[in-house]
């Protein structure tokens, strides 16, 4: 729906109707629109809550399906990996969680500057920017490709350098070296998916992830069990699943359907690089300093007695609160390409009501999935493991993972709001000191010193995730919404 600009003016009445029905009815941002105005009455909360409702899950729900889509592919790999033998099934989970992991975050971060810059150029209306913007990135993500190669082509050296088991460590090096391919499709996934989510086209990247998630067990059943690939077969099955994600975006792109935002390579592309370097370097440090706090929990539990017991507890927890981060993970998608928008368009009240809108749908969010853990926490471990004390481990920490969801449902909806507002290298120090100076100290403490064991590791590092939550707020209540409208990088 696009804003009337005709030669004949409306009445200044009929424009002011008009400019609202547009907002309480368009799903997508309309550029050409006005602000809205000050809510001054629970009728005026209302109407607008529902208008960016909309707008909100056009964005989220799709992004939602689409992470946990990409998601999957890697543990359906790692199911299939189990009926290979346990040494592969370990090579595989730690390829994924470790190699794999290590470089998602690096990848997906810097690829997250791209929200920052596109939202708000489509805001702005300079559509012609965003062509130029995912050709930058993909110079900078493939630069960062061939740094980390080095790290699967020694992961196996590495892995025993860490001291992990030499048995398990070549094979899972011998694993990362096949695995080269998707390090290079996350080069390309990352810029292109921006891309296109920025400009509202998220059904496209829902549709494609949709279609990989359905044929990728089928493909690795063919090439594991059928053909007897073994480990080869696995590491042929992701990257040729994650390759037809990267080539059906591209193609999607190719074929002319972005209209003014691709208008063809651009030498553009090689212009102010550092510039971009440092908006993604800042969005990747960010990014990867909460998606590796938690990691580290894994890391901590190895060391107290009957670690095996704690380790199996943990990674059953972790398991689940990775399938919600994936929600959030949409949810700080569609939150960042929200208020990049409207910042763009110079709407600050907009804004801060899109974020207003999507940290209270996260929080019910999270207290439903925290409640659905809570009513089912006898029942729901016995799905996970046959050992009666990992089980009971698992409905002791269950109270902590609810509380821990229903932070980490709002605390990314934050960071969502920081890459928004172009804020990441301000968040990056704010993530290092209540992160890595505050929760994991505090959490060493109370596990080690005070024998809490893996209940105090965890409590001192959540305290840090509510630390970082509450600092982000009083950033975001003392930001003048009238002037933070985001720096374009040119």
């Amino acid at each position: 729906m696009e804003h009337s600009d005709g030669t004949t003016q409306p009445h200044a009445t009929d424009e002011s109707h008009q400019i609202h029905s547009q907002r309480g009815t368009a799903a997508v941002f309309t550029a050409g629109t006005a602000d809205i105005d000050p809510i001054t009455s629970p009728g005026d909360f209302y109407r607008e809550f529902v208008a960016e409702s909309k707008k909100l899950w056009y964005l989220a729900g799709p992004a939602i399906f689409s992470f946990v889509s990409k998601y999957s592919l890697g543990a359906f790999t790692q199911i299939f990996g189990g009926h290979i033998g346990t040494i592969a099934l370990t090579a595989v989970s730690v390829e994924n969680s470790l190699i794999a992991g290590f470089s998602y975050g690096i990848m997906l971060g810097m690829g997250s500057a791209l929200e920052t810059l596109c939202g708000q150029a489509v805001g702005a209306g300079k559509l012609n920017m965003l062509g130029v913007y995912m050709q930058r990135s993909w110079v900078l993500l493939f630069c960062t490709a061939c740094v980390l190669c080095f790290l699967y082509i020694f992961a196996g050296s590495f892995l025993i350098l860490i001291g992990q088991n030499p048995e398990i460590s070549q094979a899972a090096g011998k694993f990362a070296k096949w695995m080269i391919p998707q390090l290079f499709a996350y080069a390309m996934n990352f810029p292109v998916a921006k891309f296109l989510q920025t400009q509202s086209k998220v059904i496209v990247i829902a549709a494609i992830s949709g279609v990989a998630m359905a044929v990728h067990p089928l493909l690795s059943w063919l090439l594991i069990m059928k053909a007897e690939w073994g480990l080869a077969g696995a590491a042929v099955a992701l990257n040729g699943s994650w390759w037809f994600i990267v080539v059906a975006q591209l193609g999607y792109v190719l074929s002319g359907r972005c209209g003014a935002a691709w208008k063809g390579f651009s030498w553009e592309a090689f212009g102010n690089l550092w510039g971009f370097f440092r908006l993604s370097l800042a969005s990747a440090v960010m990014l990867c300093l909460e998606t590796w706090y938690f990691n580290a929990l894994l890391l901590f539990a190895g060391y107290l007695k009957n670690a095996k017991i704690y380790l199996g507890a943990f990674s059953i927890c972790m398991n689940i609160l990775g399938w919600t981060i994936m929600v959030s993970f949409g949810l700080n998608s569609a939150t960042s390409v929200r208020i990049s928008n409207e910042l763009g368009a110079h709407h600050p009240r907009t804004a801060l009501f899109a974020l207003v809108v999507a940290v209270i749908t996260s929080i019910l969010i999270g207290l439903f999935l925290a409640f659905v853990l809570m009513i089912t926490r006898n029942e729901y471990p016995s799905l996970f493991s046959n050992d009666t004390e990992v089980q009971n481990l698992v409905k002791e920490l269950t109270p902590l993972l609810s509380f821990c969801i229903v932070i980490n449902n709002v605390q990314p909806v934050l960071s969502g709001v920081a890459v928004g507002a172009g804020w990441q290298t301000l968040v990056a120090y704010v993530n290092i000191g209540c992160y890595y100076l505050f929760g994991i100290p505090l959490g060493l403490l109370l596990g080690y010193k005070f024998d809490r064991g893996i209940k105090g590791i965890w409590q001192g590092m959540i305290s840090g995730t509510v630390l970082q939550t509450i600092v982000i707020l009083v950033m975001i209540y003392r930001t003048n919404w009238n002037i933070a409208l985001g720096e374009l990088v040119s």
